[in-house]
């Protein structure tokens, strides 16, 4: 069952997943460095590839700010290997294809979609402090323009 979305102040949710290489890559791994995490429906799709493309050109103003950028997604490792590699992205993309992670951080939720009803990603997005605890929340937001909401409140 779907949980809550997390608040400001809570404890990050560690993970495990593996990266489009096939490499475990865990929340720990970033330990002291701030870290947006964002869910996304699914990889080549239209608002997933406009938010990625978004963070990509974006990723010199988070580096300069010591800030990780995490994109989360149910696809297959595979899948998301060419979605990095034709997107050009800079940034690790992660598969959670069990929603353990996504669910962790409330990401999985019932959705609505041309009156049908069903569980999915809710677009949304965390950053974690350099205390491992959500700084800020972004729930049910737009691709377009999300990456430069989340790099303006860095500032």
């Amino acid at each position: 069952m779907a949980k809550t979305a997390l608040k400001v102040g809570d404890q990050a949710p560690d993970f495990q997943l593996l990266d489009p290489s096939g490499k475990v890559v865990a929340l720990k791994d970033f330990k002291g460095q701030k870290v947006v995490i964002y869910f996304y429906p699914k990889a080549g799709t239209p608002g997933c590839t406009i938010e990625a493309g978004e963070f990509r050109d974006l990723r010199a103003k988070f580096a300069e700010q010591d800030v990780a950028v995490l994109g989360v997604s149910a696809d297959a490792p595979k899948l998301l290997a060419g979605f990095t590699a034709k997107q050009k992205l800079n940034f690790t993309l992660l598969s959670d294809p069990q929603h353990q992670m996504i669910e962790a951080y409330g990401a999985w939720r019932m959705k609505k979609f041309m009156g049908r009803s069903f569980m999915g990603i809710v677009r949304s997005s965390y950053l974690i402090g350099r205390d491992g605890k959500i700084a800020q929340v972004w729930d049910h937001v737009k691709a377009k323009g999300h990456a430069a909401e989340v790099c303006d409140a860095l500032s």
